[in-house]
């Protein structure tokens, strides 16, 4: 449940991003592959904060 939490607030944010840079006049292919590398940061981030510790 915490992932999706995580995942949800991240996408907001690539949202936001994304439309502040619309409105900066950024170029599209910039803002593209802005698009694709941050959502895979959110999900290595999500994953790194989200997973279970292993018991030692």
């Amino acid at each position: 449940m915490s992932f999706a939490l995580y995942m949800i607030g991240f996408v907001i944010f690539l949202g936001g991003l994304v439309w502040g840079a619309v409105e900066a006049g950024v170029p599209h292919l910039y803002i593209g592959i802005g698009a694709l590398i941050f959502p895979g940061i959110g999900i290595f981030s999500a994953v790194s904060r989200t997973r279970s510790k292993d018991p030692s």
